[in-house]
């Protein structure tokens, strides 16, 4: 099942009709609503400063990448199945889990939201491994918590097989997962290609693990101490019915007989290719697709295969996923990835949306510092575009084998402000040609592969959690038109004509576009607006109007945008939640991208960030606004309340004076000239 898949989505409209929709009329003008001269400048320099004083001595910018506290439960697991674990870290760890616990015992997936089964049930654990007694107020509560949720049984495969691992919960009610899946060939449905990149990441390791059953008394607690409850009735995730889920469970029982079966030809070829393949894909940090998922796995998974402490292979892997800790000598956090490379471009654009020119300083040292990070190899997207040259940047430090299709577009944006040497230059043309190559049949464009649509992978026994393909989504691909666009690829360009179309069948009936990685349509829609006019469409298309309808709809009397990661769950709640600045400030991009840069909306949205801005020159986000896995895992990137504000009244500052004019940010490249790259479309291996 995809990502878009989980929600309930809106029927597609043609343009002729959503033309004959009557239109809301316009905002008033920003009349004296409109922020005074001199305190928008002050501002937009608080924020300069703000930003300048936040870049690293190398030039890039990281920010903490806050999510729920599975992320510490799983590294004190993993600590006590390896022997690895550290006292006064799990004590920092606990005060870290206890400061999330909520009224009622639980722990939630995001900031406020419900509570979840498996953050508390992984919380539980976490807390008696590191020394809570049973009967520790906190405890008991948490106990009470998973047994109204549902106990054991209402967790998703992940969680169980944490506690399996632990000796915690049998093995046998878990479902298969293979190895021989390595051995399939490409175009069959269920081979390892037909999964998103992150999913092929954490797969390959957990076939290692479901087939050994590593088992350990690493947690010991009492009998009958975690409730194994029933599943109930209301549980978020519904078990999978119909021909195909009946088949597939038919499978799965014949997979558990094929494992008490003497006679399992290709078993051991699969488990050393399986082996091969951690190895291989291992990062000169020792990570594996920049996630925690994956650093937690194949770290499980190479323990049951025999390493141990001491190994070159599992210590690099510790280490790798020792590098997103945040701590300090009372609270220990868990990141699950970090996000350097996205930081700085965004940062990048940011300071030069608030004026700051194309040779200063410190955006020549970021430039340098991305040009640095290129992907050069040849990753797993190869398996579907056989013929396309490497390029592109990933999503942190050290990812070489998965560049990010958004970052990349990012990054492209951030370098067209800047003045590049040649090398550089190259390396636009290789990103360009890498990223406009990974574009899906369809026209629209994933994060990490290109065609990665198959349904039949997400309907197996073991994916009862996230997204595990990546389609196409609004937001990457109105990021690539932009960056093509910035380089002078747009217009007549087939490539960006097929996004554009895209994006316009992608659009819902009222106006929005949801949002893959970002909560969630104020994301989307606000990402899509300024796409489709650096694709080329005008402000008054009716899209884009649509766009714009919509986005006025649902704008806070105060000016602010906030909407809640409920939203994935029910899109009727679309557009609402608690105000955030990095919402409001996604608000205005789209409002100013529409044309709208005069009006009283806009001036409002404006006011209220500016009302909101910190001593430092920036903001702070109360709720988590990042994407994962759309209803399963969210994130708070505390950039977001950095640069999106401080780039948003950058840009409305500068759009305002003359609404409908294009700001040209240096001359444009003309990379199909000459003939010396042609960003044509690559040919399908």
């Amino acid at each position: 099942m995809t990502a878009q898949e989980t929600v309930v989505a809106a029927p597609v409209i043609s343009a002729v009709q959503r033309a004959a929709q009557p239109v809301i009329p316009r905002p008033t003008r920003a009349g004296s609503t409109a922020p005074e001269d001199a305190l928008l400048d002050a501002a937009c320099e608080r924020a300069v400063a703000g930003l300048l004083a936040q870049q690293r001595a190398d030039g890039h910018w990281s920010y903490r990448l806050e999510t729920n506290v599975c992320m510490e439960a799983e590294y004190v697991m993993l600590g006590r199945i390896l022997g690895r674990f550290d006292e006064a870290r799990e004590r920092r760890i606990v005060a870290r889990i206890l400061g999330e616990q909520q009224s009622d015992g639980g722990w939630p997936v995001y900031a406020g939201g419900p509570s979840d089964a498996d953050c508390t049930v992984e919380a539980y654990v976490a807390l008696r491994a590191a020394g809570l007694a049973a009967d520790h107020p906190a405890v008991s509560a948490a106990r009470d918590r998973i047994s109204a949720l549902g106990g054991v049984a209402a967790t998703r495969v992940f969680t169980r097989m944490w506690l399996a691992c632990c000796g915690l919960h049998p093995w046998e009610p878990l479902p298969e997962l293979p190895p021989e899946i390595l051995l399939l060939p490409t175009r069959v449905p269920l081979s390892l290609p037909r999964f998103a990149s992150w999913a092929r990441a954490t797969i390959v390791p957990l076939t290692v693990v479901l087939t050994l059953r590593p088992a350990t008394a690493a947690i010991v607690l009492g009998a009958h101490e975690l409730p194994d409850g029933s599943k109930p009735a209301d549980a978020r995730r519904k078990a999978p019915s119909g021909v195909v889920a009946t088949g597939f469970r038919g499978l799965d029982k014949a997979l558990h007989a094929y494992r008490r079966s003497p006679w399992q030809p290709g078993r051991a070829r699969a488990l050393r290719a399986a082996e091969a393949w951690i190895l291989e894909h291992q990062e000169a940090d020792g990570g594996i697709g920049g996630i925690q998922p994956p650093m937690a796995y194949q770290c499980l998974a190479l323990h049951a295969l025999g390493y141990r402490n001491g190994n070159p292979a599992l210590d690099r892997a510790w280490n790798a996923f020792e590098g997103f800790i945040l701590e300090d000598e009372t609270t220990c956090e868990v990141q699950a990835c970090l996000s350097p490379v996205w930081d700085t471009g965004l940062a990048m654009l940011a300071l030069s949306d608030l004026g700051l020119p194309r040779d200063h300083p410190a955006l020549v040292r970021a430039a340098s510092w991305l040009l640095e990070r290129e992907c050069t190899a040849v990753g797993d997207w190869a398996a579907v575009r056989r013929r396309l040259p490497a390029g592109g940047w990933p999503f942190e430090y050290d990812n070489q084998l998965y560049p990010d299709v958004d970052d990349t577009a990012i990054v492209l944006l951030a370098l067209q402000r800047v003045e590049l040497p040649a090398a550089g230059l190259d390396a636009v043309r290789r990103g360009l040609r890498w990223m406009v190559g990974m574009q899906s049949r369809d026209g629209g464009l994933g994060a990490f592969d290109a065609d990665n649509t198959g349904k039949l992978v997400g309907r197996i026994p073991f994916c009862d959690f996230g997204a595990v393909t990546d389609p196409p989504s609004a937001d990457v691909t109105a990021h690539v038109v932009e960056a093509c666009a910035a380089w002078g690829l747009a217009g007549a360009y087939a490539p960006v004509q097929r996004m554009v179309r895209w994006l316009l069948r992608d659009q819902d009936a009222d106006g929005a576009w949801f949002g893959r990685w970002g909560v969630n349509y104020v994301y989307g829609t606000a990402a899509a607006i300024p796409g489709l006019v650096a694709g080329g469409l005008h402000r008054t298309h009716p899209a884009v109007q649509s766009g714009l309808d919509w986005l006025l709809s649902v704008q806070n009397e105060d000016g602010s945008f906030g909407e809640d990661c409920a939203t994935y769950d029910d899109p009727s709640l679309r557009g609402r939640g608690d105000a955030t600045p990095s919402q409001t400030a996604w608000g205005l991009q789209g409002l100013c991208s529409a044309g709208e840069a005069r009006s009283g909306a806009a001036a409002r949205a404006a006011r209220w960030l500016m009302e909101q801005q910190g001593e430092d020159g920036l903001w702070r986000d109360s709720r988590y606004t990042g994407t994962g896995f759309p209803r399963d895992f969210y994130l708070r990137y505390h950039g977001y309340a950095a640069y999106f504000p401080a780039a948003a009244l950058g840009r409305y500052r500068a759009m305002r004076p003359a609404v409908g004019a294009r700001k040209a940010h240096g001359v444009p490249m003309k990379l199909v000239s000459k003939g010396a790259v042609t960003l044509a479309p690559v040919e399908e291996a």
